[in-house]
């Protein structure tokens, strides 16, 4: 694994640091908007106070910090591969290149000593579990890694109450960042409720030390942080064309890894891009609350 000198620097010094995914770079994204919302995010993190570190794999080395060509790789590279944890050993043996998700980037980030990464919406439990049994990995990587991930709750076409459900099963904490309902992605709330909630990031911070204290077992804390409700996507249009979506891979037998593309690009077109806005504004605000975060876990 290669950390690139910035964050090295950062990491010894005991700077805030932040971990950011690659995926939606190189998967989430068209050219050149990809490359162009690399670069904001990164600067927003800089701008909290904190050094971004973007998580990939280039060339079979995982890298925890990209500079400017390793970006530019991300993003305008073709054929690269959805990297999640169980995919870094094959990647890096047979020397390819590719993105990683949050399971991939999660394990990379905490073997680098980075605490707090920040995504838009976690993987989960897909919808029909009990007929397909179809899990992301996200959420057994989080049972297992020390690591304090912020994001806008998980992918709305997933089954949230399922998913809420194994993430208390693998012992992932989970608060609401100034709500007290699990957040919908795309949309301010999912209707869930979270069983506890923090108003500001020292308290983020001091859940985290507490972990450390009490020592038990290595797994994350999920910090869920709404979309402001202004700024999500209209309900009634992510509903209608949610269930759309839903008819339409079940007519077309779209299973498996390929559901989740299938669905987010349905919702993209069928909201007009709405719902790509919507993603990338709740990917925004994480990324702030992720830098604040990871100062205020610094400042001890």
């Amino acid at each position: 694994m290669r950390v690139s000198e910035e964050v090295a620097e950062a990491l010894a010094a005991g700077r805030p640091v932040v971990a950011l995914e690659s995926t939606i770079i190189s998967h989430g994204l068209p050219q050149p908007r990809n490359l162009q919302v690399a670069l904001e995010l990164e600067e927003i993190v800089r701008e909290a106070g904190a050094v971004p570190a973007t998580v990939a794999v280039l060339d079979g080395v995982p890298r925890v910090g990209l500079d400017k060509d390793g970006l530019d790789r991300i993003a305008t590279e073709p054929g690269l591969r959805k990297l999640g944890y169980r995919d870094l050993a094959p990647a890096a043996a047979l020397g390819l290149s590719g993105a990683t998700t949050v399971s991939g980037t999660s394990f990379l980030a905490a073997r680098a000593g980075v605490r707090v990464f920040a995504t838009g919406g976690l993987g989960g439990v897909h919808r029909g579990w009990t007929t397909v049994q179809d899990e992301s990995a996200d959420i057994d990587t989080l049972g297992r890694t020390r690591i304090t991930v912020v994001c806008a709750g998980v992918k709305s076409i997933l089954d949230v109450p399922a998913t809420l459900q194994r993430l208390e099963t693998k012992q992932v904490s989970v608060v609401g960042y100034r709500t007290d309902e699990f957040p919908g992605f795309y949309l301010h709330s999912s209707g869930e409720p979270v069983d506890w909630r923090v108003e500001t990031p020292e308290e983020a911070a001091g859940i985290m030390r507490a972990q450390d204290a009490l020592g038990g077992l290595e797994t994350a804390l999920i910090v869920a942080n709404p979309v402001p409700a202004d700024l999500q996507l209209d309900p009634d249009l992510h509903d209608r064309v949610l269930a759309e979506g839903l008819r339409a891979a079940e007519e077309r037998g779209v299973t498996g890894q390929a559901i989740t593309p299938f669905l987010l690009e349905y919702l993209v077109e069928g909201t007009d891009g709405a719902s790509l806005e919507a993603n990338l504004a709740a990917v925004r605000g994480n990324t702030a609350l992720a830098g604040r975060i990871a100062a205020a876990w610094a400042a001890g």
